[in-house]
């Protein structure tokens, strides 16, 4: 039916299909439309159903492929909500970028007989990271996963805030600055790379620590194995009863913490397995939508 990337190739007969769709992007009602009729012509719709709506859905259950349609946000949430299920994700983009979400509708009607129908699906596996809170009494809660990054952001009134780093329970330094992102592979090219971290290839087994606006010419972005178990501890932090120091997942989910919690990330037992566009790689999503080593324009150009 599908294959990781690297793996053999098997065929199946018509795939039961999913169709997630995120209705508050402006051209989702029409694309959805289209979508559908091409999950009809080539395989078997068993559903449609909004994006975000919490539980997860009966036909859930019957899925062999879930179709995310929105853009990289969605795809997010999606992916934390249908982790570690038996069908991969396939991301259709009406959103800005489409990083995530590799496919377009274009790309769709080229492949649709493929992807819905009997032909082989690449794929990938993308693990989470869970992040908990650790009270002083030793009571953990787990605040949710993230698949891009877990955040930890001065947050009003934006004075300088002071975070000790562990990793595997070894004591490192202390970092003063804006925060902190703590990042996967696949979430290297997000908020980590506009603070200055490094871009890593989703199959590379690595977790990043990038400070924000570090006050410090000394520390520097990290790529430590994807295993480790990273803790920061609040030295000085933003604290109110309404606002101030916060913990964000993925941009979506977000925690205030406080001056007696640490906060502990390590790698889920679940993962999310997404569907690789096959007219493409890597490379040229880099190239084509970040840019990346694009030489500037000169005056006689």
């Amino acid at each position: 039916m599908r294959r990781s990337l690297g793996r053999a190739c098997m065929t199946v007969s018509k795939r039961s299909t999913l169709l997630v769709v995120n209705s508050d992007k402006p051209d989702a009602q029409e694309a959805s439309k289209e979508l559908a009729a091409l999950i009809r012509e080539h395989g078997e719709l068993i559903g449609q159903i909004p994006s975000a709506s919490g539980k997860l859905p009966k036909e859930a259950e019957n899925a062999e492929l879930i179709v995310v349609l929105g853009g990289d946000g969605t795809l997010l949430g999606e992916g934390r909500r249908f982790a570690n299920g038996r069908a991969p994700l396939l991301g259709v983009n009406v959103g800005k970028l489409g990083f995530l979400a590799e496919f377009d509708l274009a790309t769709i009607r080229e492949q649709a007989a493929t992807l819905f129908g009997t032909g082989d699906l690449r794929t990938r596996i993308v693990p989470l990271l869970d992040v908990e809170i650790t009270g002083r009494n030793g009571a953990s809660e787990l605040v949710g996963s993230a698949m891009n990054e877990a955040v930890v952001t001065a947050g009003p009134p934006y004075r300088v805030i002071e975070l000790g780093i562990r990793i595997n329970g070894t004591k490192g330094p202390a970092v003063r600055g804006d925060g902190l992102i703590i990042s996967t592979s696949l979430g290297s090219t997000a908020y980590n790379v506009s603070a200055g971290g490094p871009i890593v290839h989703p199959m590379v087994d690595a977790t990043v620590i990038t400070p924000i606006a570090a006050h410090s010419l000394a520390f520097r972005p990290i790529a430590v194995p994807g295993d480790s178990v990273i803790e920061l501890d609040p030295i000085q932090i933003n604290e109110s009863d309404t606002e101030g120091t916060t913990l964000v997942l993925d941009g979506q989910i977000q925690r205030r913490i406080t001056s007696n919690q640490r906060v502990r990330i390590t790698r889920a037992a679940r993962a999310v397995e997404l569907v690789v566009n096959q007219s493409s790689d890597y490379w040229d999503t880099l190239v084509g939508k970040l840019h990346w080593g694009k030489q500037p324009t000169y005056g006689s150009q």
